[in-house]
C-alpha cells in the first residue's frame, strides 16, 4: 500500500509538469522512478505502459476539441513508433549497470534542452490550424524522438513539441494535440518492444503502472489550474534544471567521481540553473506586464496645452 502511494505521488508530480508544459511526463516520471531505485529499463517500461492509457485519453480529448492535424499524427507517429520499438529493444538488451548511465545521460541532455528552451528561447506562437511540414521533415523527427523516448525513458514531447513550436508555422494547440495523439502509437510500440526484450519482467511492475495512472488522473485538474498561475517559461526552466541535477548525480555515482569533482560540478550546475531561473523570471514578468498593458507606449510625448474655454465659446459660430 505504501509503494502504491509513492508511485501515485510520482504520477502526480509528472502530470503536474506535463499538464503545465504540454510535455515531460515520461522524463519526469522516469527520473523519479530511477531515483527511487527502479532499474532504467523497468522504469521506462512502466512509464510507457502507463502512457498507453493516458495518451489515449489525451488524444481523444484533443480530437474532441479539434486540436489534431491527422497528417502530422501519421507522418510523426508511425516513424516514432518504429524508433520507440528500436529504442526499447536496445535498452532491454543492456545490463542494469550499463543502462543506468546511458539513460541518465539521455535524460540529462533532455533536461538541459528543456531548461534552455524555456528560458533562452521560449516557443513561438503561430495561428495556422494545419501544419505545412512535409514528411521529409516530420519522419526523421519522429524516428529520432521515438528512439530517444524509449531508450531514455522520455523525450517525445521535449523533442517533437519544442521543435515544431520553434518553427512557428503551426498553432500551439494543433502542435500539442497532434503530438499527444501520435504519442499513443509511440507508447504502444515501446511497450511491445519492452515486452519482447524483457519478457514477463516488463509486466512485473503493474503496481508502478497503476500508481502512475492514478496519480496522473488525480493531478490533471490541478495541472490545468497550475498552468494559469505559473508561467510556462519559469516552470519549464525549473523542471529542466531539476532533471539535470538529479541525473547528474546518477552519472557521478556511475563513474565513481570523487567527492571534490562531484561537488564542484554540482555547484556549477546549481549556479547555471539559478541564472536561467533569473532570466525566466524576468521574461515572465515582462510578458505579464505586456499582457496587462503596463508597458504600453506613452501616447503624448509633449504636454497638451489647456484649452481656453472662454475663447472657444467666442470662436464658436453658434455664439
Amino acid at each position: 500500500m505504501f509503494n502504491l502511494l509513492v508511485f501515485t505521488l510520482v504520477g502526480v508530480g509528472a502530470q503536474l509538469v506535463d499538464g503545465a508544459l504540454g510535455m515531460a511526463f515520461g522524463v519526469t516520471a522516469t527520473t523519479l522512478l530511477i531515483f527511487s531505485g527502479i532499474g532504467a529499463a523497468h522504469a521506462s517500461a512502466a512509464v510507457h505502459l502507463a502512457e498507453v492509457g493516458t495518451t489515449l485519453v489525451s488524444g481523444a480529448s484533443h480530437w474532441k476539441f479539434r486540436n489534431i492535424d491527422w497528417k502530422v499524427v501519421l507522418r510523426l507517429g508511425v516513424p516514432g513508433a518504429i524508433g520507440a520499438f528500436l529504442g526499447a529493444t536496445v535498452l532491454s538488451s543492456l545490463s542494469t549497470e550499463a543502462a543506468a548511465p546511458v539513460t541518465a545521460a539521455i535524460l540529462l541532455a533532455i533536461g538541459v534542452y528543456v531548461a534552455l528552451r524555456f528560458s533562452v528561447r521560449p516557443p513561438a506562437v503561430a495561428h495556422a490550424r494545419t501544419s505545412p511540414h512535409s514528411a521529409k521533415f516530420l519522419s526523421p523527427l519522429g524516428l529520432f524522438g521515438g528512439f530517444v523516448d524509449a531508450s531514455g525513458g522520455g523525450g517525445w514531447g521535449p523533442i517533437t513539441t519544442s521543435t515544431l513550436l520553434s518553427r512557428g508555422k503551426t498553432a500551439p494547440r494543433t502542435v500539442i494535440g497532434s503530438v499527444s495523439a501520435s504519442e499513443f502509437l509511440v507508447a504502444v510500440s515501446a511497450s511491445a518492444g519492452f515486452l519482447i526484450g524483457l519478457g514477463h519482467e516488463s509486466l512485473g511492475n503493474l503496481l508502478v503502472v497503476a500508481g502512475l495512472a492514478c496519480g496522473g488522473a488525480l493531478a490533471a485538474p490541478f495541472a490545468a489550474w497550475l498552468v494559469s498561475r505559473i508561467p510556462a517559461t519559469l516552470l519549464g526552466t525549473a523542471v529542466g534544471g531539476l532533471i539535470v541535477l538529479t541525473n547528474a548525480q546518477k552519472l557521478f555515482d556511475a563513474f565513481e567521481a570523487g567527492r571534490l569533482v562531484s561537488t564542484s560540478l554540482t555547484c556549477v550546475i546549481v549556479c547555471a540553473w539559478g541564472a536561467l531561473l533569473a532570466v525566466s523570471w524576468k521574461r515572465s514578468r515582462l510578458t505579464r506586464a505586456e499582457a496587462t498593458g503596463a508597458l504600453a507606449p506613452l501616447v503624448a510625448l509633449e504636454p497638451v496645452p489647456l484649452r481656453d474655454t472662454a475663447a472657444d465659446a467666442t470662436d464658436d459660430p453658434r455664439h
